[in-house]
């Protein structure tokens, strides 16, 4: 019996684009069914009734709900291609630390950016550029975060980077050049197929925070 897979979403979100990605990469077939947030459907709430929130990911009916979860459910369900998390037990726990670090941390700092003018903007810039600068430590001289192949934590983080034009926008400042490292990282993983079309269009993005937050 073939695999039925639903993937309940929505385009700009950076968690949405992680499951896209992680389905891409496995070349997974799907369903996709775009949501909007401001009346959503009956569909995700049953799916999702305790965050009512995108992605959701239903699998022969069954829901599995939050991006990185979603991510690390495909990699054990379609394990025959592209690995996505290391075999090692210690890299696999350093690759779930980090993706927990991008996901208490970056999301927030971006919104301090789009959201607010000011000193509390220049915070919020200043507070998005540390974090980064973290993560271009751990990445250092390597291609991809886990070492030579693309894989969990790179599909954790990539995704924001159609939000840094946003970003870099709404606040005035460059990325690339607080985080060169990080950017040259970035343009490696847009040159895979799988990402280049998961990801959303950066101006889509702009004009959707431009609207959500009616800037």
């Amino acid at each position: 019996m073939a695999d039925e897979v639903v993937l309940l979403d929505l385009y700009v979100s950076m968690y949405g684009m992680r499951v896209r990605l992680a389905l891409a990469e496995k070349g997974v077939k799907y369903e996709y069914k775009e949501e909007d947030l401001r009346t959503k459907s009956q569909l995700l709430l049953q799916m999702n009734p305790v965050h009512k929130k995108i992605p959701v990911l239903i699998h022969n009916g069954k829901p599995i709900c939050e991006s990185l979860i979603i991510v690390q459910y495909i990699d054990e369900v379609w394990k025959d291609k592209a690995p996505l998390l290391p075999s090692d037990p210690y890299q696999r726990a350093q690759a779930r630390f980090w993706a927990d670090f991008i996901d208490k941390k970056l999301y927030d700092a971006g919104k301090k950016i789009c959201t607010t003018k000011g000193e509390e903007q220049e915070a919020g810039k200043k507070e998005f550029i540390e974090i980064l600068k973290v993560l271009e430590g751990e990445l250092g001289d390597k291609p991809y975060f886990m070492g030579e192949r693309f894989g969990f934590l790179d599909i954790a983080l990539i995704t924001f980077y159609s939000w840094f034009h946003a970003y870099e926008t709404l606040g005035n400042f460059s990325i690339e050049a607080e985080c060169p490292k990080l950017i040259s990282w970035a343009k490696r993983c847009m040159q895979k197929e799988s990402v280049s079309k998961s990801l959303a269009d950066p101006k889509k993005v702009y004009e959707f925070l431009v609207v959500m937050y009616g800037l």
